[in-house]
C-alpha cells in the first residue's frame, strides 16, 4: 500500500510527529503528555475509523508506546499508559524483542483461508465447481440459486475457484500471514494473529500488510531526538532508497540542509557503504566460490540472510560474511570523526535488530525508517521542498553502489566489480525478491542447481525500495533511485574514493 495514504498512513504519522514532539518539549512531563495524546490524535465521542472511540484510544495508546521503543501490553492489563514511560528516556533504551508486534484488540480475527462463493455465483447450469471438488463440499443451493461451500469438507485446494467462469468464487487469506515468506503468522486461540518470533526475520511485510493497522515495530524517534539535545554528535547514514521519499522536489542538498536543521551534524549516503560491500563481496567470491563454497549469497539484507541461516543452516557460511552497507557506514563516520553517534535511516525494519546484534560490531546508535523521519520533520515544521539547498554537495558514491536499493542491483554491483577486475571471469547470478521467493532459491541451491553462482535475495519484493518504513510507491521509487544512480561520478563501486579505506574497518 505504499504511495497509497491510507487511513493507517495517516494514524501513524499523526504518532510519529507526536511522539517527536514530545521529545523536543522538554518542559512537558511525558508521564502526563503520553496519557493525553490519545485524546489528541483521536477528539470527539465519536470514533473516525473504526466507529468505538474507546477502541480507537486504546489502540493509538499501544501505538504510542511501541513508538516510544517500550513494551507492547494486552487488553487485560490495566496500569496506565504511561507506566515504565521513564524508560524511553534512558540513553540506554534500545530495540528489545520483540520488535514487530501484534496489537491484539486491533485484530479483526481475520480467517487463516477459507474458499468463498460471493453474490457473483449465478446458479449457471454447467456448474463446474461442483464437478471438480474432490470432497464434495461444493453444492447448489436451490433457495438461494448459489453455490454453497461446506467449510467442514473443504480443504482449500481452490479447484472450484479456477473453473468458476464468472470469478464468483474467492479464496480469501489473512492478508499478514500471505505477506509473512516465514510462515510465522498463525491464529491464536481467540481468533487474532500471533507471530512465532522463532520463525519471523522481522521483514516488517506483515506491518505494511494488514489493512486494519494492527501490527506495528517499535521506534527510536523519542531517543535520537533526545540524543541531539544532549549535545552529541549525531550523524544521519541515509540509505540508497532515500531517493523520492521525502517528496519529488527533495533534492539530495535540500535532506542535507533539513537533516542539519534538526540538529544532525552531518549527513552520509549508505551507497558508499554499498560500495564497500560490494568490492568486499567481490573478493570473497573469487576466493572462495567455487573452491571453498559451492555458491555464495549476498549480505546486504539482514532478513534474507537470516532466513538463509534459519532455514538452511547447513549452508549458512554460503551466506557472504562481507559487512553490509549500514555498518560499513557507521564504521567509515566513526572513523574519520571522535565520540559520533550514528542513525540510520532507511527503509527497513529488519536493520533495527541488524544494529544491536551482538555477533557483529555494528557501530549503528539508532535506526529510524524513512516514515518515522517524515514525523519528525513535521514535528519541527521543517519543510524539505522550501528549505535552501546544503552546497556541500553530494558524496563520493558510485552508480552501482546507489542502486544497491532496487532488486537485483546488489548483484550487478558486485559482478561490475569483478569484471573490472577479472574481465576473463564468467560470474553467473540469480536473484529473488520476497521470502517466498528466496526460500525457492535456496532449496534450487541446495539441490545444486546453483554451483558457481552469485545469489542475491532481497526480503521485500522489489528491494529496498519496498521496504516496510517507505512512504513512496514501489515503481516510482525504482525510477527515481535509478536517476539519481546514474549521476553518479563514478559506475562501478570499486572506483570510489573510500574503498583504500575497506581494511581498516573491516578488522
Amino acid at each position: 500500500m505504499r504511495g497509497v495514504e491510507t487511513r493507517i498512513q495517516e494514524i501513524r504519522h499523526r504518532i510519529f510527529r507526536e511522539v517527536a514532539r514530545m521529545a523536543y518539549h522538554t518542559e512537558w512531563p511525558i508521564d502526563k503528555r503520553i496519557e493525553e495524546l490519545p485524546y489528541k490524535i483521536i477528539p470527539g465521542e465519536v470514533g473516525n475509523f473504526r466507529n468505538d472511540v474507546f477502541l480507537e484510544r486504546a489502540i493509538v495508546g499501544e501505538r504510542l508506546r511501541l513508538a516510544m521503543g517500550l513494551p507492547n501490553r494486552s487488553a487485560a492489563e490495566h496500569a496506565p499508559l504511561s507506566d515504565n514511560i521513564e524508560a524511553a528516556d534512558k540513553p540506554e533504551t534500545y530495540y528489545t524483542p520483540p520488535l514487530i508486534n501484534v496489537i491484539k484488540f486491533a485484530c479483526n480475527g481475520c480467517p487463516e483461508k477459507r474458499v468463498y462463493v460471493t453474490e457473483g455465483c449465478q446458479g449457471c447450469l454447467a456448474h463446474p465447481c461442483e464437478e471438480v471438488c474432490p470432497k464434495d463440499a461444493v453444492k447448489l443451493d436451490h433457495t438461494t440459486g448459489r453455490s454453497h461451500i461446506d467449510q467442514d469438507k473443504c480443504i482449500k485446494c481452490g479447484r472450484c475457484a479456477d473453473v468458476c467462469s464468472y470469478n464468483a468464487i474467492i479464496i480469501q487469506e489473512r492478508p499478514c500471514a500471505v505477506a509473512c515468506g516465514m510462515d510465522a503468522i498463525h491464529s491464536d486461540e481467540n481468533g487474532k494473529a500471533d507471530i512465532d518470533y522463532e520463525k519471523c526475520v522481522s521483514c516488517g511485510q506483515c506491518l505494511v500488510n494488514c489493512p486494519f493497522g494492527a501490527i506495528a515495530d517499535k521506534s527510536q524517534i523519542f531517543q535520537v531526538i533526545r540524543a541531539i539535545q544532549s549535545g552529541e554528535k549525531v550523524y544521519a547514514a541515509v540509505a540508497p532508497a532515500f531517493v523520492g521519499q521525502f517528496g519529488p522536489k527533495v533534492t539530495p542538498g535540500k535532506l542535507r540542509a533539513a537533516m542539519k536543521a534538526l540538529g544532525f551534524t552531518d549527513i552520509f549516503e549508505v551507497a558508499i557503504g554499498a560500495d564497500l560491500c560490494a568490492t568486499q563481496e567481490a573478493e570473497d567470491f573469487v576466493k572462495e566460490v567455487p573452491e571453498k563454497l559451492p555458491f555464495m549469497g549476498t549480505s546486504c539484507c539482514p532478513a534474507w540472510s537470516v532466513m538463509a541461516k534459519k532455514l538452511f543452516p547447513e549452508y549458512a557460511n554460503c551466506i557472504s560474511m562481507a559487512l553490509t552497507p549500514m555498518v560499513l557506514t557507521a564504521r567509515l563516520i566513526k572513523l574519520h570523526h571522535e565520540n559520533a553517534k550514528v542513525v540510520f535511516i532507511g527503509p527497513c525494519a529488519a536493520k533495527k535488530l541488524e544494529a544491536m546484534r551482538r555477533t557483529v560490531r555494528s557501530e549503528v546508535d539508532f535506526v529510524l525508517t524513512f516514515e518515522e523521519m517524515a514525523g519528525i520533520f513535521d514535528a519541527k515544521h521543517v519543510n524539505l521542498e522550501t528549505i535552501e539547498e546544503d552546497p556541500a554537495g553530494v558524496n563520493d558514491a558510485s552508480t552501482d553502489g546507489r542502486n544497491f536499493a532496487v532488486a537485483g542491483g546488489v548483484a550487478k554491483a558486485v559482478t561490475n566489480v569483478l569484471k573490472e577486475k577479472y574481465p576473463d571471469l564468467e560470474v553467473k547470478v540469480a536473484n529473488a525478491e520476497g521470502l517466498k521467493e528466496c526460500k525457492k532459491m535456496m532449496q534450487l541451491a541446495k539441490a545444486g542447481k546453483y554451483n558457481g553462482y552469485l545469489l542475491e535475495g532481497m526480503a521485500c519484493p522489489g528491494g529496498c525500495v519496498a521496504g516496510a518504513g517507505t512512504m513512496q510507491a514501489i515503481k516510482k521509487s525504482q525510477a527515481a533511485v535509478n536517476m539519481y544512480a546514474n549521476k553518479a561520478g563514478h559506475k562501478t563501486s570499486d572506483g570510489t574514493e573510500h574503498v583504500k579505506e575497506l581494511d581498516k574497518l573491516v578488522d
